[in-house]
């Protein structure tokens, strides 16, 4: 819930809960490690239902950096060297739409989080939504950006899961394609800023009415010059995407086109508590606050709380 473990022993001092920061910091890492093993157990039962619903999977990455040994000589005070690197998080969410295509606050999302890589999130995905039954839903939707590590995999996902063709739509991020429309334009050394946002917005246009056709011929067109073969690279990106541009479609189901609910977790699961100027994390601690921060967002903290102190999960710790 808080920015840091001082904030968290304030907080509990508050409350008169006196404890020092290595004892919160163990309660924490401790308590999230029963309810991952219990999650793997797979003893986990979700009251909710997600039958006849319309359903919307999500995945994206984020960044913090982890502290990992580096070989060498210790310092002159005897410390051990580390590096500071980049890592990526992989972040799932599971929400459910209305007849409108808003969010249904009946139904409260699923988040999770790792630093294992995607086959291992789409390892969690593929269980939450077995416990979910989604079999039994309406309409399920997968929309991200043009990452090719999710797109991938969904396929093999939807196989896993036993999902019928007539059930799934898969959609690129509206907004992000629109940012590669404007990449496009960008190129166009030649054209004049406006005429750059004028062909950027017929271009949305056309995407919105379902005339993905008349885009990729209009990147076609302007694929010469000094910039024709970055122009050919971004036009890839559409042509590869093309089948999952069917925005005119959805939007007539009232189905989301942008992906801002994965956007908002990784920030509020992972920017806002992990990354940060001089913060480092040791692997298994970010997996402890991930896992925590993802269902305390979600609003799902009372059933890690089950997860965490069930007997079964007590006696395997």
């Amino acid at each position: 819930m808080l920015g840091s473990l001082d904030e968290a022993q304030a907080v509990l001092a508050d409350r008169g809960v006196e404890l020092d920061t290595k004892t919160v910091r163990l309660i924490a890492y401790r308590y999230a490690a029963r309810a991952r093993l219990e999650q793997q157990i797979e003893r986990t039962a979700f009251a909710d239902t997600v039958a006849r619903r319309r359903v919307v999977i999500s995945s994206d990455g984020g960044r913090l950096r982890l502290r990992e040994t580096k070989r060498g000589p210790k310092t002159k005070k005897g410390h051990k060297r580390y590096t500071g690197a980049w890592r990526e998080p992989k972040v799932l969410i599971v929400y459910v739409v209305d007849a409108e295509g808003k969010r249904d606050t009946s139904f409260a999302p699923i988040i999770d989080a790792t630093l294992k890589g995607p086959d291992a999130v789409f390892a969690l995905l593929r269980t939450y939504l077995q416990r979910l039954k989604i079999t039994q839903a309406d309409q399920v939707l997968f929309i991200a950006d043009g990452a090719l590590w999710i797109w991938k995999r969904v396929p093999l996902l939807v196989q896993a899961l036993g999902l019928a063709a007539e059930q799934v739509y898969e959609l690129l991020d509206f907004y992000h394609a629109v940012q590669h429309l404007g990449q496009v334009a960008a190129l166009r050394k030649d054209w004049s800023a406006k005429a750059r946002t004028r062909w950027r917005t017929q271009q949305r246009r056309c995407l919105l009415q379902g005339q993905v056709e008349q885009v990729l011929a209009a990147v076609q067109a302007i694929c010469r010059g000094r910039n024709s073969k970055a122009i050919r690279t971004q036009r890839e990106y559409f042509v590869k995407n093309r089948s999952r541009m069917v925005y005119a479609k959805l939007s007539a189901m009232k189905l989301p086109i942008g992906s801002g609910a994965i956007e908002s977790t990784v920030r509020r699961v992972v920017n806002l508590r992990l990354k940060g100027p001089s913060i480092f994390w040791c692997r298994a601690s970010a997996e402890a606050i991930l896992l925590l921060r993802s269902y305390y967002k979600a609003g799902r903290w009372n059933m890690l709380k089950r997860m965490a102190t069930s007997h079964l999960a007590l006696l395997e710790a």
